[in-house]
């Protein structure tokens, strides 16, 4: 048996999509194992351009069985309609090669209502949700008052317990919040066009995940966004609200006793943020658009325009420890090759001492970057293959990040296509 988790190494947005979208052919289970609907995986292959949110990004391969595992956030409805967008475009979605967990947890209607309402009354102390109900969601699952997508078999249970819930959600929605309250008949309606559709995916996965192991069959864990947003290890209260780290990989996915033997963290070439939180090398003004712009840098799922920055190393190597990284796939190189000069931030400054530790949350807010320049490449590296053919500039960029980080670089991207990568063995 072969395990593998892919996770990002910094805010998200790193290219995880691409990533397991190219490894998947030497896998047999691709497994989403925490987040939700606010993922924005990015794929681009023969079949067409993608953002997935739900969906694993290993759905591509045929033959390759892909699962939602019960630590995600399971959002009928935007599953559905992602299931169906794949689909006309020519992709087989079957229960045989998309199974979700029956112990994942419901996203309800009413919990995406409860995110836009709780970003509007914090106003200008706002989170930077992405409105997708993944915070509420997950109080309400760490509180024990949601549903598991597998109480769909069983009716009538289900329907006693959503009453409950909604004589309890509406008691926050009215008395807190001021707004107009769910009515079960709204639960019907939601369970009847949304639930009932994806109800042949669920099933029992950590039995099937048990055979699977048993039977030697290769594994690849997906995360969703990057170490710095981890609930218990990120830019707390700036990160999501489940655990982005590889060590959490078998307990999301299904089966707790599964261990990730490799590691691989995904580093962009340089910094991007989406959302609010502390970003220490933040640049702004022409230098930050160009930089945007060559790297169209806008959110999968909202669009909008990601905060960028030089590479972090201080933030790279405290995201390579936390997520035990063996190997390292560096993504977007190709979009530093206009770059005379490139900026590279090595150190922090906080109350005048300069540090490459990476702090505690509080501390960030103090935090200047310490940045260097390095020499660019000023060439179109976007055809290369082979690492002994990339300029000088370019391999000594990505041996100074190796030595920086304490991680070999195996996967280097210079294009958003599947076989855009430069393999270092």
């Amino acid at each position: 048996m072969k395990t593998c988790a892919i996770v990002g190494i910094n805010w998200g947005d790193e290219g995880k999509g691409r990533v397991v979208d190219l490894l998947t052919a030497d896998y047999d289970l691709v497994i989403r194992y925490q987040g939700g609907g606010n993922a924005g995986h990015t794929v681009i292959n023969e079949k067409g351009k993608f953002a997935l949110h739900l969906l694993p990004s290993g759905i591509f391969h045929d033959g390759v069985v892909n699962i939602l595992g019960n630590g995600v956030a399971l959002d009928p409805e935007n599953l559905w309609k992602e299931i169906a967008e794949v689909a006309s475009k020519g992709v087989s979605v079957t229960p045989e090669y998309l199974k979700i967990s029956s112990r994942a947890s419901l996203l309800l209607p009413w919990h995406r209502d409860l995110d836009a309402l709780e970003e509007q009354r914090l106003a200008d102390k706002m989170y930077g949700s992405t409105k997708q109900g993944i915070a509420p969601f997950y109080s309400d699952k760490y509180q024990k008052k949601t549903v598991m997508a597998g109480e769909l078999f069983h009716p009538a249970e289900l329907r006693e317990h959503l009453r409950d819930l909604l004589e309890w959600k509406n008691l926050t929605l009215t008395k807190v919040y001021g707004s107009e309250p769910y009515t079960m008949e709204m639960l019907e309606t939601w369970i009847h066009d949304w639930c009932e559709p994806v109800k042949p995916f669920i099933c029992d996965t950590g039995s099937y995940l048990k055979k699977a192991r048993d039977q030697g069959k290769r594994m690849l864990f997906e995360a969703q966004l990057g170490a710095l947003r981890d609930l218990d290890y990120g830019i707390y209260p700036y990160t999501t609200s489940s655990n982005t780290l590889a060590a959490y990989a078998p307990i999301g996915a299904g089966l707790p006793s599964l261990r990730a033997e490799e590691v691989i963290g995904v580093v962009k070439a340089y910094s991007t943020c989406v959302g609010e939180g502390p970003f220490v090398c933040e640049m702004f003004g022409e230098e930050a658009e160009r930089l945007r712009q060559a790297g169209q840098e806008y959110g999968a799922k909202t669009g909008r325009p990601r905060r960028v920055g030089p590479i972090d190393l201080v933030a790279t190597r405290y995201g390579v420890e936390m997520q035990g990284a063996t190997k390292i796939a560096l993504t977007k190189l190709d979009v530093l090759s206009d770059m005379t000069e490139i900026p590279v931030c090595v150190r922090y400054r906080i109350n005048g001492e300069e540090t490459e530790e990476f702090p505690f949350p509080t501390e960030l807010k103090q935090a200047e970057p310490v940045t260097v320049t390095v020499p660019g490449w000023q060439q179109d590296i976007s055809g290369i293959r082979r690492w002994e053919e990339l300029p000088e500039a370019t391999r000594a960029y990505v041996t100074m990040i190796e030595k920086a980080i304490g991680c070999p670089i195996t996967y280097i991207s210079v294009g958003a296509e599947r076989d855009s990568m430069i393999i270092r063995e």
